[in-house]
Parts: C-alpha cells; sequence; structure tokens
C-alpha cells in the first residue's frame, strides 16, 4: 500500500539523516516471506503446527487466562497430510480472512500466555507496498522476527522490555527451525521515556489524525523527522541517548536534558542574528532622517574565526514590545520614560515620550541618542544598566516566528487520571505564534539546515514546510543543567 511506502521512505530519510547508512544495503521483513513459508510448512511436517479453525472470539476463549490454563483447539490433532492441504489452499487465496490460522503447537498450559499455541499466520487479503498480491498470508511478528533474524546473521536482537515475554517464543522458533550459526538472541532494555511528551506510536497517530499536530514531522513531535524540523542535530540526539543510558528498568528522562544537549552545541556553533519578535516603532528624533550607518557585530562571540558582520543604523527602529514599559516595576533595567539603555553594539538612548492608540497600547517611542556613544562607552563615565537589541525599520525583513513549548502540560503521561483523556493535558500554549516578526536582512538567505542564536531570544531554524517563518529550537535559559547540581 502506498501509505506503508510512505513510511518505509520516512525511516529510512531518518535513520540516514543520523547518520546510520547501512553497508550491506538495506532488508526488508518481506524479503523473507518464501522462507517464512517454507519454515512453516517444515512446522508442519514435525507436527509443530497446524491449522486452526477456531475464531478470534472462540481462540481468546480456549486460550484462558494467567491463572488459568488453555484448553486445546479442537483441531489441533490434525493430520499433517490435511493441515499441508488446508495450508497450501489458505496461500492459495481459496479461505476468507479470518477463516483459518497456522498456529504453532507448543502448550496450552504454559504459564507464558505467549506459548499456548500462538498464531504464527494468518489471511488478509491486502496488496503489500513490496510484495504486490504474491500473497494473501501473512506471518505474525512474533514468528517472522527470529525467522529474519537469524538468516541475517544477527548475534543479538535488541527489543523494548514489553517483549520480554515474548523471549521464549523467540527461541522456540529459532530451536525448531534451526541450526543457525550464529544463533540470535533476543535482549530486551526499557523504553526511553520523556517528560512531557509521549513515545507511543498509537498515541501520537491518534494526535495526528485528530489534527492536534501538524503533521508527524510537527516540531512539538518527538518523531526524528519531529525533532529534524524543530532544529535538532543528529549529535545532539545520539549524545543525548548516550547520556540517558540504557537500562531495564522503567525511568523517565527530563526533556531538559535533550535541550541542554542541542543547546549546547549551538551556543559553541550557531551564528547570532537580531530577531524583534513583537516589534514597537522607536524614532530616534534627534537623528537625520537621511543618515544610516553601520555597527559591527561578532557572529559568534565564543569562536572568534566567525567573524563579524554589519548591521545598519538609522532613525526608525523596531524594538521588542516587551523592552519598554511606561511605568515599570522596580529593578527594571530596559527602556523607560526619562531613562537611557544601550541599544546593543550601538548607541546609548534615552526615552523622551511615547504615543499610545485608541487601546492604550504603545504604539511609537520618541527617544534621542548620545551621538558620542557610537560603538563605545559614555565619555563622562555613566553606568547603563541595561542593553536591549534593535533592528533598522528600513533595513530588516518580515517573518513568522514559532515559539514551540512543551507538548503536555503533566510531566509524566502515565500519571493522567481514570475519568481524563490524554488530550486533556495537551498544553495550549505548546505553541506561540509572532506573525509580524523582524529580522535582520542577512537571514533572507537562511536555509532549513542553518541554525541561529536569536539574540536575548533563544535558537531558532528556517520551518521545512512554510516559507518565511522561523521556528524555535531551544530557549537561552538552561534549567537542566541548574537542578543536577
Amino acid at each position: 500500500m502506498r501509505e506503508d511506502d510512505e513510511y518505509v521512505q520516512s525511516i529510512l530519510e531518518d535513520l540516514r539523516w543520523l547518520g546510520a547508512e547501512p553497508d550491506g544495503g538495506v532488508y526488508y521483513g518481506s524479503d523473507y516471506f518464501d522462507q517464512c513459508y517454507e519454515f512453516a510448512v517444515r512446522l508442519i511436517q514435525d507436527q509443530k503446527a497446524y491449522v486452526c479453525s477456531l475464531t478470534v472470539e472462540e481462540m481468546r476463549q480456549y486460550r484462558g487466562f494467567l491463572t488459568q490454563a488453555g484448553r486445546e483447539s479442537p483441531y489441533r490433532n490434525r493430520t499433517v497430510s490435511e493441515n499441508l492441504d488446508l495450508f497450501e489452499r489458505m496461500k492459495n487465496g481459496e479461505f476468507p480472512n479470518g477463516a483459518h490460522t497456522l498456529r504453532a503447537k507448543i502448550d496450552m498450559t504454559s504459564p507464558n500466555m505467549n506459548m499456548r499455541d500462538p498464531a504464527i499466520y494468518r489471511i488478509l487479503h491486502a496488496s503489500h507496498h513490496r510484495q504486490g498480491d504474491k500473497w494473501c498470508i501473512y506471518p505474525l511478528y512474533d514468528y517472522a522476527h527470529p525467522i529474519q533474524d537469524a538468516l541475517e546473521g544477527i548475534t543479538h536482537s535488541l527489543c523494548s522490555i514489553e517483549f520480554e515475554n515474548h523471549r521464549p517464543l523467540y527461541e522456540w522458533v529459532v530451536d525448531n527451525l534451526g541450526p543457525f550459526d550464529p544463533k540470535p538472541k533476543q535482549r530486551e532494555f526499557a523504553r526511553l521515556n520523556v517528560s512531557h511528551t509521549v513515545m507511543s506510536k498509537r498515541y501520537l497517530r491518534e494526535l495526528v489524525e485528530s489534527g492536534y499536530m501538524d503533521g508527524w514531522d510537527d516540531p512539538r513531535m518527538p518523531t526524528l523527522c519531529g525533532l529534524r524540523r524543530r532544529g535538532y542535530t543528529p549529535d545532539s540526539i545520539i549524545e543525548f541517548v548516550k547520556t540517558a543510558g540504557v537500562s531495564k528498568a522503567y525511568s523517565l528522562v527530563d526533556i531538559g536534558l535533550l535541550e541542554y544537549c542541542i543547546r549546547d552545541e549551538l551556543n559553541r556553533n550557531a551564528q547570532r542574528r537580531i530577531a524583534v519578535q513583537d516589534p514597537v516603532k522607536l524614532t530616534i528624533t534627534n537623528y537625520p532622517s537621511d543618515k544610516t550607518e553601520s555597527f559591527s557585530l561578532p557572529n559568534n562571540p565564543n569562536d572568534d574565526s566567525a567573524g563579524t558582520r554589519q548591521v545598519v543604523f538609522s532613525k526608525n527602529l523596531f524594538i521588542e514590545r516587551s523592552d519598554f514599559m511606561p511605568e515599570p516595576p522596580p529593578k527594571f533595567f530596559r527602556l523607560t520614560p526619562g531613562k537611557e539603555v544601550r541599544l546593543m553594539g550601538a548607541y546609548i538612548i534615552r526615552c523622551e515620550d511615547f504615543a499610545v492608540d485608541s487601546s492604550g497600547d504603545v504604539q511609537e517611542i520618541f527617544c534621542t541618542i548620545d551621538d558620542e556613544t557610537g560603538g563605545k562607552n559614555p565619555p563622562d563615565g555613566r553606568k547603563i544598566k541595561g542593553t536591549i537589541h534593535w533592528l533598522s525599520a528600513d533595513h530588516c525583513i518580515d517573518s513568522e516566528i514559532r515559539i514551540y513549548d512543551r507538548l503536555f502540560s503533566i510531566e509524566n503521561v502515565a500519571d493522567i487520571e481514570d475519568d481524563k483523556k490524554l488530550t486533556d493535558y495537551l498544553n495550549p500554549n505548546s505553541v506561540l505564534i509572532h506573525r509580524s516578526a523582524k529580522l535582520e536582512q542577512s537571514l533572507a538567505g537562511a536555509t532549513t539546515d542553518d541554525r541561529y542564536q536569536f539574540i536575548r531570544n533563544g535558537y531558532y531554524i528556517k520551518d521545512s514546510r512554510h516559507d518565511n517563518t522561523f521556528n524555535s529550537i531551544v530557549a537561552l535559559k538552561d534549567t537542566w543543567a541548574k537542578v543536577q547540581k
């Protein structure tokens, strides 16, 4: 099916992005359908498998419970010839879906429910994304998995901890169809659970199909394609996994560790740029209207080799709305009436007046500059506590900025209340959109592989789906490292 092939290609793309390029080519489980069928015939011939005609509900009833042994199927003792004939006819498409299954003949009294004559083949009349219409019977995972491992020479097959009870069936298949050299072994480890998100494909699919997310690559999703679109790098993800470690015990890893890994990397190598996310106009009243000048700003203060760039200064500027308050609280060191701040890398300005619109919102701020402070300290030695960023209104580009936060408001999704649904805990503020942001002109040439620090705001990347949109990768503030101290 086309949908199945899309998933396969998506997985391959994600793995290659991580750097996991296979040395010996790509293997598909369906490439071994012929061998799986031949092995199934051998199990029938060895009286270790039989065709069962119980319905799904009847099979469930015969299976028993953890505290009660199962009952043998009335079809368990069919002759070898009868089983071979029925299995051949199943393969030839003579029966509808659900009419029969092929079951391994093991032990209906086993305390492990997986060993109570598990189904290993089912009838399914559906086109396969690689095999087309060749097959109308398909091997089940617990049967096909060990066969594929054995044929590919896998020594250790690593699974998540929920497959621990399936290991005896894995070993039964290997032992009864071998010998194989090397003999594959299944080993389990705990799933990597991360706070404020969910790793279950079932829940993630629900979020996508219900329209809560902007596809599987929504930047809030914990999928590889989501993390990629968000701006995470392969190195940061690998470092996160290495630091979190492997365990057999259930654990919940703080998402702050993942953020720490990407922040640490980008702090070292991301170029700096100016973005005014929520702009308000600022006019320099004592600066000529026809004058412009440029100030040199470092591309990365942690890396001298990154060089510098020129940012144009003019009479009309934009600053962050939050950097101005008409009636500030104590210890507000940004722009207020009658006070001075430094325009980063440029002049010291003093607020002389401001104008509001009919709603009372600040519409424009009027300031004067100290023209002796262009890129340097004031000659009289006075101390200026506040520094804010800015952009020339005539030398910037328009953009949309999306700031992402935790997907869920609850730390551990396993703690949801009985009368609640998982979607009840979706963070309503998981994305904040600034539709009228202003950016440095140089960002007009940004690609979806370039990551930047927007000074004083955080780290950002150009979105791969929406034109002229930047996504937040991670904030500047590091809370995880402080918690560990």
